[in-house]
């Protein structure tokens, strides 16, 4: 079995599956680093607060443009699937590395399973939405989270029988790594916080870092949100880059911009925010589980589950400061009708589901 990794979401969201499917196949699966994230910022601590192995194999994606880092990531995991000979290759979501793993394993002809499968915001302009697409019709099992993403895989004639429905592993990532109350508010207070009185923004999409205007536009939404109560900003290494071209170092230094932060920091940090400000698709996933609200900086997305229950919503950067305002004004109510939403995407069971259904596929090749 060859687990493929790289970027940070990949690595959190493979965590429980990489597991899962180690105990029931009883046998250690190489994991594949292909570097899609190579600050170590974002991704290097998450190993070991994961408790992962460390990986068998590690290339050098780095900086590259989207078409060089697909072709050197899809020749490089085919020479590496053609050496290791694995039993199936796992690929998690919608990145450049998920693309290249499912060119790369058909092409050696090694069974593709694909994690969170059906996702879709029908945006072309996003190089993930692609990505998404290339990699579900390649998939010999797709792993859909959701109803809607399993009914999305059938209006594009993907047969029923590639597909499971298993729900999310970011309900068991963040299960797993949620510190206890005690040691949340120790991250709390270490930047100065107090529950419920303060905005967690994460900015790093493409579409609001490529710009210069509209990074400038989503800073100082964010800083005149200060006015109410402070911002939290750990700042994502193509964000940090991009900002300075973005003239904003006044709206910047109202804003308290830390560098990224481990998995169970940022959990405890978003789990007692009184908004989340965000553009991160992972991020709209993990505010069901732990129950906050949440502005999604884009102009479309694919986590529809999160806005039909009430945890998300749309904003354009113009429309940043009144989303907050709207939700800081009857944040009480909200929040508490939010403790008693259930999460869309599921009980905690994806990643034994997607294992058995890995194993049961890994058998069904070999007869």
């Amino acid at each position: 079995m060859a687990v493929v990794v790289g970027t940070r979401p990949e690595i959190i969201k493979l965590a429980p599956v990489i597991g899962e499917v180690n105990a029931l196949l009883d046998d250690d699966s190489a994991v594949i680093d292909t570097g899609q994230h190579f600050d170590k910022s974002m991704s290097g601590q998450l190993w070991r607060e994961l408790g992962l192995p460390t990986p068998e194999v590690r290339l050098e994606a780095g900086s590259m443009t989207r078409a060089g880092c697909l072709g050197y990531l899809t020749a490089e995991l085919g020479r590496v699937f053609a050496a290791l000979s694995p039993s199936a290759v796992l690929v998690q979501g919608d990145t450049n590395t998920a693309a290249a793993g499912a060119l790369a394993a058909n092409a050696v002809g090694v069974p593709l399973v694909h994690i969170n499968a059906g996702l879709r915001s029908y945006d072309r302009t996003m190089p993930e939405e692609h990505n998404r697409v290339i990699t579900d019709h390649l998939a010999d099992l797709c792993c859909a989270a959701t109803p809607h993403n399993h009914a999305n895989l059938a209006l594009e004639g993907i047969p029923n029988n590639r597909v499971i429905l298993t729900g999310n592993t970011i309900v068991e990532a963040v299960e797993s790594q949620l510190p206890s109350r005690e040691d949340r508010l120790a991250f709390l207070r270490w930047y100065g916080m107090l529950p419920d009185a303060y905005v967690l923004a994460t900015i790093h999409h493409p579409e609001n870092t490529d710009d210069p205007r509209t990074l400038r536009a989503i800073i100082e939404a964010l800083a005149s949100l200060v006015d109410r109560m402070p911002v939290l900003f750990p700042m994502h290494p193509r964000t940090r880059r991009a900002v300075q071209r973005a003239d904003c170092k006044d709206a910047l230094s109202r804003i308290l911009i830390i560098d990224p932060v481990g998995s169970r920091e940022f959990l405890s940090l978003a789990a007692h925010a009184a908004v989340l400000v965000s553009d991160s698709g992972g991020v709209a996933e993990e505010v069901t589980v732990l129950k906050r609200p949440l502005v999604v900086v884009r102009s479309s997305a694919e986590r529809a589950e999160s806005m039909e229950a009430g945890f998300a919503r749309l904003a354009a950067p113009h429309q940043i400061v009144p989303a907050v305002a709207g939700i800081l004004s009857r944040h009480r109510k909200l929040v508490a009708r939010l403790a008693n939403e259930p999460c869309p995407y599921g009980n905690g069971t994806a990643a034994a589901r997607i294992a058995w259904a890995t194993k049961q596929l890994i058998e069904q090749k070999k007869d």
